[in-house]
Parts: structure tokens; sequence; C-alpha cells
């Protein structure tokens, strides 16, 4: 019988879940998170569906995962700065982001953190390889929002623009993030990437698997078509005209970073 390994923890990198009302499948997926790295943090984002009670039951026989309550739903980007807030508090440099609902591929989170330590000046950006089960809805959409990203960046490799599995550096995303009242809800995956960029962080692409779980398979879904993509509608708007008046220096680095 082979003995299971706990891995060692980091004290730069950790893993950082945002969950808000994922059903009892997200204690699976922070199982699978604890069995690939040291520490898992997850912040509730006010959930209402118990998920908060088992994740911290489970939290007690484990010291590499810390659970942080937050009392009401706030979004996803809002859960994410209360953790990296924290975790820059608590000396760390990192954070792999990475969805509660089981979409994201766990078994993957060394690979990304170690691209991470070889190039900390950089973000990981996770690459979707979809399943035949993907909606085409949402394959497809997303295309619109990564052509803007990539505009809006000036083509510095935006590989994709909403896939939530990534590793952010964790001072130039507080910053960004303190710097303007946005980037709080389902807006935060692309607006971070994109003022990240405008930053000078470079973005580093590494595919990875994403599933869409059915409700059969436990899967659990607060995307809202109009709304969320009158959201993104909304952000890529400001975000273009930031691009605008932002342009001569994005072209001034582009041009140095070619040596020409």
């Amino acid at each position: 019988m082979t003995e299971r390994t706990t891995p060692t923890p980091s004290t730069t990198h950790l893993v950082l879940i945002p969950s808000y009302n994922p059903g009892p499948g997200v204690l699976e997926t922070v199982r699978q998170a604890r069995a690939q790295w040291a520490p898992v943090w997850v912040v509730v984002d006010g959930s209402t569906d118990g998920t908060d009670q088992s994740l911290q039951a489970l939290a007690q026989g484990d010291p590499g995962l810390k659970v942080i309550v937050l009392p009401q739903n706030q979004g996803k980007g809002a859960a994410v700065l209360e953790g990296i807030s924290l975790a820059a508090q608590a000396g760390f440099t990192h954070a792999l982001t990475m969805d509660s609902d089981g979409q994201h591929p766990a078994d993957l989170i060394p690979t990304f953190m170690a691209a991470s330590q070889r190039d900390a000046g950089t973000m990981v950006l996770g690459k979707p390889v979809f399943g035949p089960e993907a909606p085409a809805l949402r394959v497809n959409g997303r295309k619109v929002s990564n052509g803007w990203a990539n505009l809006e960046t000036l083509w510095m490799g935006v590989g994709d623009s909403l896939y939530g599995f990534r590793v952010y550096p964790i001072a130039p995303l507080i910053k960004v993030m303190r710097g303007n009242r946005f980037m709080r809800r389902f807006d935060f995956d692309p607006e971070a990437v994109v003022r990240l960029c405008w930053a000078g962080v470079r973005p580093v692409n590494i595919d990875a698997p994403v599933r869409y779980l059915s409700a059969e398979e436990g899967g659990v879904s607060h995307f809202k078509y109009l709304r969320d993509n009158t959201l993104l509608t909304w952000m890529h708007t400001r975000l273009f005209i930031g691009f605008v008046w932002r342009l001569p220096l994005l072209i001034w680095r582009r041009l140095s970073a070619t040596g020409a």
C-alpha cells in the first residue's frame, strides 16, 4: 500500500478558493487542492447553503486549510481581495485562484506554481481546453471578451481572459484593485488580467482542462447570461477608454521589449 504524502507548506504561494453556494461538491474540490498543495485558503463569500460549516469542520483537522467566512455575499473579486489582503499580511507573495465548483484541474496546481516560482514577476494564466460537454454559447461567447482583452493590452499575450485558474502576484493585484472600485464581481477575472498587463505584469499561458458539470454531477452555476454579459460589456467599455489614454505607454513598452 502506497503511503499518501502531504505537500510541504509553501511560505510564498498559496491556493485561494473563493466560494459562494457551491453545494457539497466544494469539499471534494478542497480535498483535491490540499492533496496537491499547502496551504489552501477558502473564502466563503456569504454562502447560505451550509457549506461554511462543512468547510470549517474540515479545516479543524487540517492545519494546511484555512477558511475565511464573510458575513454577506460581496462577489468573487471582493472575496479574492479579502483573501489576498490577509495573505499579504501573512507574508505570501502569490496566490493561485481556482473555482470551488470542481471545474478546475487541481492536479495542475504544482505545474502552475512551479511556473510562477521560476518567474515571480509574471501572472500564470490557465488557457482552457474544453470538453465536448462545454456549452457552445459559453465557449464562443468568451471569444468576444478575449478579443477585447487582447486589444486593450496591445496583444501582450492573454491566452484567455475569463478562465479563473491562474496564479497572481499579490502585491500588484492588491494595488490595482484598491485603485478602483470595480473588479468586485464577475468582472474580476478579465479586468484583473488587463489591469495587470497595464501595470507591466507579463502573462504566461498554460493549457488546462475545464469541466462543465451537469446538475446530476453536482454542478452549480451562478452565471446569468444577460446580467453578466451586461457587466462584461460595461467593463470593456471603461477598459477601452483606459486603453486609449494609455496607448502611447503601451506602444513604447512594446517597442522597448522588442528592441526597436
